[in-house]
């Protein structure tokens, strides 16, 4: 899932869907932004690979549900940990975890569509400062 989730983010948000994107990148004070609408969207196929799954007892179940936990996951972590959608009180200061949250606001250095870096969740690279996948 990183990967697909690395490359869509690269090469579709920051691509010809950067018009629904461009609003993370920018600042504002609503409570939702049109990037909100990738969650939608994300979520389509895996309620149908679930409901598949369940359906037909296929293969289709545990990649649904792996999928659904990702977005979970991606969630948690990216709307309420980095951007604070959701106040906290404290975020555990595992450097891995402060790695990751580095890496996130290095790909929010720049509001632009092009020159954007560091386009993973899971990945965070020890070097901030090099280019990233």
């Amino acid at each position: 899932m990183e990967a697909v989730a690395c490359l869509t983010h690269k090469y579709l948000m920051h691509g010809p869907l950067w018009f629904l994107h461009r609003s993370h990148h920018e600042p504002h004070t609503h409570a939702f932004e049109w990037n909100d609408f990738f969650g939608v969207f994300f979520a389509l196929p895996s309620i149908w690979l679930i409901n598949e799954g369940v359906t037909h007892r296929s293969w289709m179940l545990p990649v649904g549900l792996g999928m659904t936990g990702y977005g979970i996951i991606y969630f948690l972590f990216h709307d309420v940990v980095v951007h604070r959608r959701i106040r906290l009180r404290g975020v555990p200061q595992w450097p891995y975890l402060r790695r990751i949250i580095m890496a996130h606001l290095v790909h929010h250095k720049t509001h632009a569509r092009d020159g954007a870096q560091s386009f993973g969740f899971l990945y965070a690279p020890n070097d901030l400062t090099s280019d990233t996948p």
